[in-house]
């Protein structure tokens, strides 16, 4: 079933999307001592994968679902996704952010068309807010990772990666809500040949390393890491994928971040924000255990507050 959803999804976004360069680095495979393949995420449209998940998600809404317009709540990525996704689709879109966003992510959503509307920095009060929009204003909620159309859409982004390397080892991605993992496990699962799939994440917020142990979905008590797109928590959609398709989860250190995100601006000379970062952290972390492999990485994005590098 996903298999064909995942086909069909990838046709109709097509045309809203960009299919993303894959770059390779010969100094990066030295270090690593694997063969690595970049998916670059971070020149998709808005900067980041989302924009698939947020496009699929918004072109299988009903005519009469498109003229209400569309919901969400997101610290950066996905509220900028959704704001140009539905921009292009001549949808409205109204976007729930803490009042803690960076500045540069609220400004993106507003130069993408999105309607911003600012809550307290919690994500009961960002349930709460999305909520009184969808009631007051009609608007479908679109969840940023725990919704299978968002789910199939970040999944685009590995099936490009395994058309263009069929014969990957394994592909790492970072874990925040489950929505890009979920989707590149599928992905993985139906274009790949034996093709494995393992999350990054930070220790600072490992709520799906210990969920994959404790086999429901935990919950973070801290996020206090640079990777600011990996805050949030699985969901019961994507869990259950997850558990089921992905290898397992390597938990990095705050340094780890910094240090991968800073070898990839140097090497590869291209910006990547921290979340991205993370999953070549996990990569280097256990270097030992992929020699002489093939490994794909998803460079989820490259939406970076350039005053606040911390490199």
């Amino acid at each position: 079933m996903y298999k064909e959803n995942l086909i069909e999804s990838h046709r109709r976004i097509k045309q809203y999307i960009h299919n993303t360069p894959v770059l390779t680095s010969q100094q990066l495979n030295k270090i690593a001592g694997v063969e690595l393949f970049f998916k670059c995420e971070n020149f998709q449209k808005m900067g980041a994968f989302k924009m698939r998940g947020a496009t699929n998600a918004i072109m299988q809404l009903s005519e009469e679902q498109k003229q209400k317009g569309v919901v969400t709540h997101s610290s950066g990525n996905f509220a900028q996704a959704l704001s140009l996704a539905a921009q292009s689709l001549g949808v409205k879109a109204y976007i729930v952010m803490p009042s803690t966003a960076p500045q540069v992510k609220k400004n993106a959503v507003l130069g993408y068309g999105g309607i911003l509307i600012e809550c307290e920095p919690t994500l009961a009060a960002r349930n709460k807010t999305a909520q009184e929009v969808s009631q007051k204003e009609g608007a479908t909620f679109v969840h940023p990772s725990n919704d299978m159309n968002v789910i199939i859409g970040q999944g685009t982004a590995a099936k490009e990666l395994l058309e263009e390397q069929p014969d990957l080892d394994y592909i790492f991605t970072p874990v925040g809500g489950g929505g890009l993992i979920g989707g590149t496990a599928l992905a993985a699962l139906y274009f790949g040949e034996n093709c494995k799939v393992i999350g990054g994440e930070p220790f600072e917020c490992d709520d799906a390393y210990r969920s994959m142990i404790s086999g429901k979905i935990e919950s973070n008590t801290t996020t206090n890491t640079i990777a600011d797109g990996l805050k949030t928590e699985l969901g019961d959609k994507n869990f259950p994928i997850i558990k089921e398709h992905v290898e397992k989860i390597i938990r990095v250190t705050e340094e780890e971040i910094a240090s991968a995100m800073q070898l990839i601006w140097e090497r590869m000379k291209i910006v990547i924000e921290a979340s991205s970062a993370v999953a070549f952290a996990a990569l280097l972390k256990e270097k030992e255990s992929f020699k002489g492999l093939k490994v794909g990485i998803v460079l989820s994005g490259g939406n970076v507050d350039l005053k606040k590098l911390p490199f």
